[in-house]
């Protein structure tokens, strides 16, 4: 993503977000109103040869689109958060001399945040665990940024908001932006188990929306009230189910390092166990910290119901947890951020 700032801090910010051609962020980008331009790039690392020469080729490609949005765009400052398109975007900003400051959300960076963090005058990071990984000089303690939205929820308006009951546990369960098949799988397995117990707000990602709702209708009566299945929540719907929430099962992308701390939220963290190991070293942030447990993707259908039960019946555990996860929060990120990359324009402002 990149921030282009006027020469005078009383002028209006202009932003272009540069993302993937083929990825969700589009449409998110757009439905917030800032203009989008898409490039097409693909990671090459631990491919075999024959896979990476393509992949290699589109990111090249990609460089050159990324130099003539540059070149028309003209930032005085180039943001990045990581992902496989900021590598063409973050070298086009640093061969056209625009200064890039790299965020690192997780505690452990990807082949692509390590890559360009070379090319980085200042690397923003959510945690003091992450400065281990690159030059102590550029690297600035921030926190995460976390959406306005959620410091405005209020909890009781938005179980009205959902339709929920409002004095019955809560449990929210989600994948990631496209859903956790291995997830859903578990807890429709266990939902009519649970559902005497707790509500259940459940993002499936819209692959499986279908079967999940059948799971529902096939609930009995009294009890398909108390369960609700989304697809998908936007950022303002989502901002809405976790001040309703109580207890959270998800991935530990990471959105976990900021949104579940900010919220003061006591989750189980499942790491998807087939990409690079950040969301397992995530989770053992949180988990290591007591605000969070972590369970593994392939023990799910034994451990899942007994954790979920546990905590539900354990409010104080998790206050407790929630208390914990509260401390890791960085309420001051999103304005951390802002004024480094404010000083990297030589534009004074807070």
């Amino acid at each position: 993503m990149c921030d282009a700032l006027t020469d005078e801090s009383a002028d209006p910010i202009h932003l272009l977000w540069v993302g993937s051609v083929d990825g969700l962020e589009g449409e998110l980008v757009r439905r917030a109103r800032i203009p989008f331009r898409g490039i097409a790039a693909r990671g090459v690392h631990g491919l075999a040869f024959w896979r990476a020469i393509p992949n290699l080729v589109q990111m090249i490609r990609g460089l050159g689109r990324a130099w003539r949005v540059m070149g028309e765009f003209r930032p005085h400052v180039c943001f990045a958060t990581g992902g496989y398109v900021s590598v063409p975007v973050a070298l086009a900003a640093w061969m056209r001399r625009v200064p890039v400051l790299v965020y690192l959300p997780d505690i452990e960076p990807g082949q692509a945040v390590r890559f360009i963090g070379h090319f980085a005058r200042r690397v923003a990071v959510t945690a003091e665990d992450s400065r281990a990984y690159f030059p102590p000089q550029k690297v600035v303690v921030t926190g995460y940024p976390i959406r306005a939205e959620l410091s405005e929820v209020d909890r009781a308006a938005a179980r009205r908001m959902l339709g929920l009951v409002p004095d019955l546990p809560t449990l929210l369960v989600m994948g990631g932006s496209r859903g956790a098949r291995t997830i859903n799988r578990a807890l429709t397995a266990i939902v009519e188990e649970l559902l005497p117990k707790c509500q259940i707000i459940h993002v499936s990602g819209h692959l499986d929306a279908e079967w999940v709702a059948a799971c529902r209708d096939a609930l009995p009566a009294e009890l398909r009230p108390r369960y609700h299945p989304y697809a998908y929540l936007h950022s303002e719907e989502m901002a809405q189910a976790l001040g309703a929430a109580d207890l959270v099962v998800a991935r530990a992308g990471a959105a976990t390092m900021g949104e579940f701390p900010a919220m003061g939220l006591a989750s189980i963290l499942v790491p998807y166990p087939h990409y690079w190991r950040y969301q397992k070293v995530n989770a053992d942030y949180l988990a290591g910290r007591g605000a969070a447990i972590q369970l593994e993707d392939g023990r799910l259908g034994v451990d899942l119901a007994p954790a979920v039960q546990r905590l539900l019946a354990d409010g104080e555990e998790r206050r407790r947890m929630g208390e914990r996860a509260r401390a890791l929060a960085g309420p001051e990120a999103a304005r951390r951020i802002a004024h480094e990359l404010l000083q990297l324009t030589g534009i004074q402002g807070s």
